[in-house]
């Protein structure tokens, strides 16, 4: 390994006010910057010299073949780049800390710090997703990339997967206040967030729960709510987080406050039925994590037809337009396609190619949307006794995707046809 030579410009002190960018490894500047202010003798340099040529064979040994030249070169510019990471993570970018740290610790020592550092960095979650949980890339490959990346990289990466962990620590500590184990959260692949929300909710709603240990099922869920609007309680202005809440998680548990209150009207003040609202591919229930209850979901289906039969006048039947638009397909999906190409004026369909989606956004996007020929076509053509549901089902997806899909932010649709994927039928 060759050292850089010294330059004017490795100065701390220059007389210029213009300055030329230096995109050299902070190793070498660290390097440089010790040899020309003596803190960094001949047999400090001597001693690098002979530790250099073995670690890259190390690291090179590690990621591949230290038989191979390419190998070798880049194992050189891996070594630099760790030396240069963890010295910048421990001196904050000081070249003269940095000097004394090569003065006073073993070259290799160096390098194995900044290997450390993006071992931890990998170790820690990299989704908060509860499913995703032991299905981390292997651990090498993912050394071997980030060992060539930024601090600043690493750095952002960093921050980023410490508000995931802090997300899934929180999460964990409300689900267990109620009983329910992260392997239950697992199998239900909930995302900590989701939890999160969740949590403040129930402890919003009813504060009780958390001393019975009871997270609610969708059912349950929606039973309680039916309550607390019969009640015309005010809604909440603020939240409180939940007693017992260890310090180090409040930031991120009241990360969701603000989410959490804006929700509070929709299901205390709105008139939309809350089995709409909760649908289970529904954008507001995406935000929560309502267990799954098969059993109590049966019972309360049948409680509804019940509740319809009682004094329930002879239904209109669809009409023939109604059966061969739809083709038999009544499933929310198909429904919310066929009423969206309704609003945006293009041909009916219950199925959109991906190529027919992009074009209905445009048009949308250009045209805008007319909610009110969905509604109307499905007064006219809809059986009776599943008109309400319908225009319900539509009047909720219209008021959480139009936004989205007229947002003139969204310049390449991404936003706009995930949407459509989760919400309407697009073939892949």
């Amino acid at each position: 390994m060759t050292l850089p030579p010294t330059t004017a410009s490795d100065s701390p002190t220059g007389t210029n006010a213009l300055q030329l960018h230096d995109a050299r490894p902070f190793f070498e500047k660290a390097l440089v910057y010790g040899v020309q202010h003596g803190i960094l003798g001949a047999d400090r340099l001597a001693a690098i010299h002979t530790d250099a040529p073995k670690g890259m064979v190390q690291i090179a040994r590690y990621f591949g073949s230290e038989f191979l030249r390419p190998e070798l070169e880049k194992a050189r510019d891996r070594m630099v780049n760790l030396i240069s990471l963890y010295l910048l993570e421990t001196t904050g970018g000081d070249l003269a800390e940095a000097a004394v740290s090569l003065r006073d610790n073993s070259f290799l020592s160096r390098s194995k710090g900044g290997s450390d550092m993006l071992k931890r960095l990998i170790a820690m979650p990299e989704s908060s997703n509860f499913g995703m949980a032991g299905y981390a890339d292997a651990e090498t490959p993912l050394l071997a990339a980030w060992s060539l990346r930024s601090h600043a990289d690493y750095r952002a990466e960093l921050a980023r997967r410490s508000q995931i962990a802090q997300s899934i620590a929180a999460a964990e500590w409300l689900a267990a206040q109620y009983d329910l184990d992260t392997d239950e959260l697992e199998s239900a692949g909930a995302d900590a967030e989701a939890v999160v929300r969740t949590g403040l909710l129930m402890q919003a709603l009813a504060p009780q729960a958390m001393a019975a240990g009871e997270w609610p099922s969708a059912p349950a869920f929606e039973k309680l709510v039916t309550g607390l609007r019969k009640k015309k309680l005010p809604v909440l202005t603020a939240l409180r987080l939940p007693p017992g809440l260890p310090a180090e998680l409040h930031d991120a548990v009241a990360a969701h406050c603000s989410a959490v209150l804006a929700d509070l009207p929709k299901l205390l003040q709105s008139t939309t039925p809350l089995r709409t609202l909760l649908r289970p591919m529904g954008t507001f229930r995406a935000r929560y994590f309502l267990l799954d209850d098969p059993l109590a979901e049966v019972e309360a289906f049948h409680h509804s037809l019940d509740a319809l039969e009682e004094d329930a006048e002879p239904p209109q039947p669809a009409s023939k337009t109604w059966l061969k638009t739809t083709d038999g397909n009544d499933d929310e999906h198909s429904l919310l396609t066929l009423f969206l190409c309704l609003a945006a004026g293009v041909p009916k369909k219950t199925l959109l190619t991906e190529k027919a989606a992009a074009s209905l956004v445009r048009k949308a996007r250009k045209s805008g949307l007319q909610p009110a020929l969905a509604a109307d076509f499905i007064r006219a053509h809809a059986s009776g006794v599943h008109q309400q549901d319908y225009l319900t089902l539509w009047a909720s997806f219209v008021q959480d995707a139009e936004k989205t899909l007229l947002s003139d932010m969204d310049y390449q649709m991404h936003d706009a046809l995930a949407l459509l994927r989760r919400e309407c039928n697009v073939a892949g």
